[in-house]
């Protein structure tokens, strides 16, 4: 049993830097190339021949990066000709950005630093039955309580002189009390990934299945009210496989897979020519709710024989994989469909018990190949969890790799 309660990471601690005066297309591909080059550092030449700037442009990013603490040297390299190049390296401690994994039983939240790094992580059950108000107390708490922790475990050190105003100053949003921008520890903001379906770009919650009391909750706003810093809210499979995108899960950036999340409920994030695929209401990859068996066990979204229903139905009877087969059903019908690259399976249930699933989806679409003489599918389970892609829903636009 997980206990509740943060785990901080030594070493992680707070930072002073404007990060909202990051506005610049220019400025955020280096920002990217810093990032990518790691403690190592990359010369402010290198920036130039990559990013295709001017080597003036260059010096005057990396000049205001360094003023507000995001950029640092990291020593210098032999040069062919003149003096050593100076080497440029992210300061990965200067922000934070915080991701909720906000399922129907439980909640997740990781603290990363602007490199990706989880540095502190909380977990504490959850119940979507109390409703939308009690859901939101409990994920403004866990949030507030886990960026205090580590403000506490490093103490007030902050490059811009210890205001607690929130990042560059800015004042919480209205209607917030104090919040985590009245903490020592910058953060950009707050990326919260639940089941859906719901309206990335406003925020809003439509019938979650299960819980259709939760229809038209305006999430984004009440948490970004309380919280004082920007909130993003996505479906818990398009924030994961936002995740695994950035990580280079599927190779290059113009990639195509599909990532099976099996937890309490099943879904699909599709990332379709290196972008997350939404759809046009921001409803695609409801894969869960594809009927397969007319006629079937009742799905918690009214319908019947349902993908999820019956792979819980087997879950629930203890046949693991019966459960695996019908995944694969699942996924043999949206490879069809999209002629994806890869396919990755992942989430609680399956990662308690991978190989049951692995194998079912596998020899499901092994037999598809065979049948339509394409080569076989690669299925893998994928590595990294829902919390960590919420919190790159809040930086991925730092670094000029919003996909919308």
């Amino acid at each position: 049993m997980r206990s509740p309660g943060w785990a901080a990471v030594k070493g992680a601690g707070g930072g002073g830097a404007n990060l909202l005066a990051v506005r610049s297309h220019n400025t955020a591909l280096v920002l990217d190339l810093l990032r990518a080059a790691g403690a190592g550092g990359v010369s402010r030449l290198e920036l130039a021949e990559r990013t295709g700037l001017t080597p003036q442009a260059v010096s005057k990013i990396t000049a205001r990066l360094r003023e507000e603490g995001l950029a640092a040297e990291a020593g210098h390299r032999a040069s062919t000709g003149g003096k050593p190049r100076t080497l440029l390296r992210l300061v990965p401690e200067a922000g934070h950005a915080v991701g909720v994994h906000l399922d129907r039983d439980g909640v997740r939240t990781v603290l990363v630093d602007l490199a990706g790094t989880v540095v502190a992580q909380r977990w504490a059950p959850a119940d979507f039955g109390v409703g939308a108000e009690g859901v939101v107390e409990l994920v403004v708490r866990e949030v507030t309580a886990g960026v205090a922790s580590l403000e506490a475990a490093e103490g007030p050190s902050r490059s811009d002189g210890g205001d607690r105003g929130g990042l560059g100053g800015a004042a919480p949003l209205g209607g917030s009390v104090g919040g985590v921008s009245a903490l020592g520890v910058s953060v950009l903001g707050v990326g919260v990934a639940l089941p859906g379906p719901l309206d990335h770009l406003r925020g809003v919650l439509h019938r979650v299945t299960g819980f259709p009391e939760w229809d038209g909750f305006p999430l984004r706003d009440a948490l970004a009210r309380r919280l004082g810093v920007p909130v993003v809210v996505d479906k818990d499979t398009n924030a994961a496989a936002l995740g695994l995108a950035l990580g280079g899960a599927a190779g290059g950036s113009g990639s195509s897979f599909a990532y099976l999340y099996f937890g309490t409920g099943l879904g699909a994030g599709l990332v379709l020519g290196g972008a997350v695929h939404r759809g046009a209401r921001t409803g695609a990859g409801e894969f869960g709710h594809q009927v397969v068996q007319r006629g079937g066990p009742l799905c918690g979204c009214g319908d019947r024989g349902c993908v999820e229903a019956l792979c819980l139905a087997a879950v629930a009877r203890g046949d693991l994989p019966e459960a695996g087969r019908v995944l694969g059903v699942g996924a043999a019908n949206l490879v069809a469909l999209l002629d994806v690259d890869l396919v990755l399976i992942g989430g609680r249930t399956v990662t308690e018990a991978p190989e049951p699933f692995l194998r079912g989806v596998t020899e499901v679409l092994d037999a598809r190949a065979h049948r339509t003489g394409e080569p076989p599918l690669p299925v893998r389970v994928a590595a990294g969890g829902v919390a960590e892609g919420a919190a790159q829903l809040v930086l991925a636009p730092v670094f000029g790799r919003a996909d919308d």
